[in-house]
């Protein structure tokens, strides 16, 4: 079949899937569930993967499912990616009434447009024309959150790594993809616009326990060692800090006390922090850190109390690659007009896409049709044609491009491709981020 018309044939059934996509995304809205805890949304995906006959695979890292789409020929495997977590917003409409989960973060369109891909490329039967294979891939954890709780499931042997495409690359998932793509929502742009090939800050994540003293806070405080007083000092220090940072390294530090003592009776014997040290190369990341390792040992030090410090492996800076980008732009313009594409713009924030970017091509555009900042309250869809069909028509036609005649186009990418690590280099730099450390000072 031709090419163009096998396009047209792609997208008109997702377009007579509408209602459903649309449907599976405000389901998900209204089912918000927190990294590795997805077992609603997980099992939404699979039931979807199962009505299209598709070979599937459940609970990969924890709560992930994939589903295999073969083609005629087996050139290449592309994976087509959507993230299933929410975050804590309590304040957020849709929110869970109980844990105070919310997708104010546009998680519930991605998925719902990774299955409006799915329903276009399975049920037009356009799979069978293309010389390659897609894995639908719904991955649990990308926001980095609740350290506690993950170390705790990392204690357990359930995870090694905090998010879900650090597990999946663990696990040897990726291993098999040659290449990768997803689009993410682009907050506080309402109106049908694109950003392509941008990049982002990579993180080291942190937890910290300070461990003090315990005495009666009004009869006996000179007994106590207050630990809070020791991560105030830290914190304080942290922003001392802040005049060190270049600008061209992007540096964000931004800690919350998770745990600032048992009760207001009694001194503080232990004080919790989680952070991120952000920035826009590892080697400004690693040298950050050092700096507020200095910090968080000296809170300790003022006071006598102890500190452990732990550093948890996080994510690496994005690399999009330009010429999956350039397939990339030349679908969706059809869609929302090239003058509707901006390129180069920099995300605010951190994703695992940034570590599954430094072993295979990757790309994860950004789209309009969201109100409201990231993460707040506020954000919401206010176009679900672009939020969930747009993304889901651009990723299927790209997918056709790159699997086409032989995957002529795929395999120009894969071979132009410079990966910055191996998998083994990968993996051993995180097994170098992942340490942690006692400092004694209270004996």
């Amino acid at each position: 079949m031709d090419k163009t018309l096998l396009k047209e044939k792609v997208c008109k059934c997702i377009d007579e899937n509408q209602d459903k996509i649309i449907e599976i995304g405000e389901k998900i809205l209204n089912n918000p569930e927190l990294g590795f805890k997805e077992k609603h949304t997980s099992e939404l995906v699979a039931k979807v993967f199962a009505s299209l006959n598709l070979e599937t695979e459940n609970h990969i890292a924890l709560t992930g499912v994939k589903a295999l789409a073969e083609g005629r020929s087996h050139n290449l495997k592309i994976a087509i990616i959507g993230e299933m977590d929410a975050v804590l917003c309590p304040d957020h409409p849709n929110a869970n009434i109980d844990t105070g989960a919310a997708h104010s973060c546009g998680h519930n369109a991605q998925i719902a447009s990774l299955l409006g891909a799915a329903f276009g490329l399975v049920l037009s039967d356009g799979i069978n024309e293309l010389d390659g294979d897609i894995e639908f891939v719904a991955v649990p954890a990308e926001e980095f959150v609740e350290l506690e709780y993950r170390d705790r499931l990392r204690n357990q042997g359930c995870i090694k790594y905090f998010s879900g495409k650090q597990e999946l690359i663990s696990l040897g998932f990726f291993d098999s993809i040659d290449m990768a793509m997803m689009v993410h929502s682009q907050a506080n742009v309402q109106e049908r616009k694109a950003y392509l090939n941008g990049g982002s800050n990579g993180f080291l994540g942190k937890n910290i326990r300070y461990i003090g003293k315990a005495s009666h806070a009004g009869g006996s405080p000179h007994e106590g060692i207050n630990a809070l007083n020791s991560a105030m000092i830290a914190l304080m220090s942290i922003n001392a800090l802040r005049e060190t940072f270049k600008d061209e390294d992007a540096i964000r530090v931004h800690p919350i006390i998770t745990k600032g003592g048992d009760l207001v009776n009694v001194v503080p014997a232990d004080v919790r922090l989680e952070t991120y040290v952000r920035g826009k190369s590892i080697s400004a990341i690693t040298s950050t850190n050092s700096k507020v390792n200095r910090a968080f040992k000296a809170g300790a030090y003022a006071i006598g109390s102890d500190v452990i410090i732990q550093d948890i492996p996080g994510y690496l800076p994005l690399n999009q690659d330009a010429n999956l980008s350039n397939v990339f732009e030349d679908n969706i313009k059809t869609l929302i007009g090239s003058e509707n594409i901006i390129k180069g713009i920099d995300m605010i924030g951190s994703t695992d896409m940034g570590n599954l970017s430094s072993i295979i091509p990757i790309i994860q555009p950004t789209i309009g049709g969201f109100k409201g900042s990231a993460h707040s309250k506020d954000f919401e869809i206010v176009d679900p044609y672009m939020a969930y069909i747009v993304p889901a028509k651009a990723m299927a036609m790209t997918a056709v491009d790159l699997l086409y005649d032989g995957a002529e186009v795929g395999k120009s990418v894969k071979s132009q491709f410079k990966p910055q690590l191996t998998k083994e280099e990968y993996l051993n730099l995180m097994e170098s981020m992942d340490k942690s450390i006692q400092y004694k000072f209270n004996e």
